[in-house]
């Protein structure tokens, strides 16, 4: 759907630490574009206040973050959507009044891609580099931003009722369309098929199936083995703040140690 090239989002020895407690504990990862990287883990695993770190809601203690090569590390969340990292979160967030298309419109309104640099960043910025702002976006543009992600997710039904009377499964869609509606190069999903039916589900399997072969980086947070082993091609373990284990998706899926930390039978 996005026009720009996906980008590489990594992960090097990042720390945080909560008083004595580090939820992150040195956490090294890559989401490469083209592919769909899947984290999973036990609750307090840590997963989620790692997603905090690489979207910029949280800054790490120690370790590095970057985003298509670029240290982020200290950047702002609004400084790294204008980079292209869009972020979903675990528990849904919609504006209830505004009607469907409107809370996707939202996103496709966001200025999202980088442009050529064209000055040095003053003092404090993130490795002496700018985060530069995207071209803001025609109202036209973001219509058509819109539409194709309403349709893209089977809202076009629904795009003129209010987003507060619409069940779970359909909030869930709406704000994966206006991530996707900011057409970003690396895209975060923690718990994205939660509360989704089985129709709901296979439609989402499919546009992140189709993201991924056009080039955008994802990764996402599941709790269901069985679509994380349908749609990932690397997965990450994690339990107590470190990775246990990290590879090819069937690899770690069968791995004992994993299925003793994540509960159940190695697949």
């Amino acid at each position: 759907m996005s026009g720009l090239p996906g980008a590489r989002l990594t992960a090097r020895g990042v720390v945080r630490r909560y008083g004595g407690i580090e939820a992150v504990a040195g956490v090294d990862l890559a989401a490469p574009p083209g592919r769909v990287t899947a984290l999973i883990g036990p609750n307090g695993a840590g997963k989620s206040t790692l997603f905090d770190c690489l979207a910029g809601t949280v800054r790490p203690d120690s370790g590095r973050v970057l985003l298509g090569g670029r240290d982020v590390t200290r950047l702002p969340v609004h400084s790294r959507v204008r980079l292209g990292l869009a972020r979903t979160f675990q528990q849904i967030a919609v504006f209830p009044t505004l009607s469907v298309a409107d809370n996707v419109r939202v996103g496709a309104e966001q200025p999202s891609g980088p442009r050529p640099r064209t000055h040095r960043a003053t003092a404090g910025e993130a490795g002496g580099e700018a985060a530069e702002a995207a071209p803001e976006r025609s109202a036209e543009q973001a219509a058509e931003r819109t539409e194709r992600a309403l349709r893209l997710f089977g809202l076009l039904d629904v795009a003129a009722q209010p987003a507060g009377g619409q069940p779970t499964g359909v909030l869930r869609l709406v704000e994966l369309a206006r991530a996707l509606a900011g057409e970003p190069r690396v895209l975060l999903l923690d718990e994205p098929a939660a509360g989704l039916d089985t129709a709901q589900t296979a439609r989402l399997v499919t546009v992140l199936r189709g993201l991924a072969d056009h080039g955008m980086a994802l990764l996402l947070v599941e709790h269901d083995p069985g679509l994380v082993a349908e749609l990932a091609d690397t997965v990450y373990a994690m339990a107590d703040g470190r990775v246990v284990a990290a590879g090819p998706t069937a690899a770690v899926l069968g791995d004992a140690r994993v299925a003793r930390a994540w509960g159940g039978e190695p697949r």
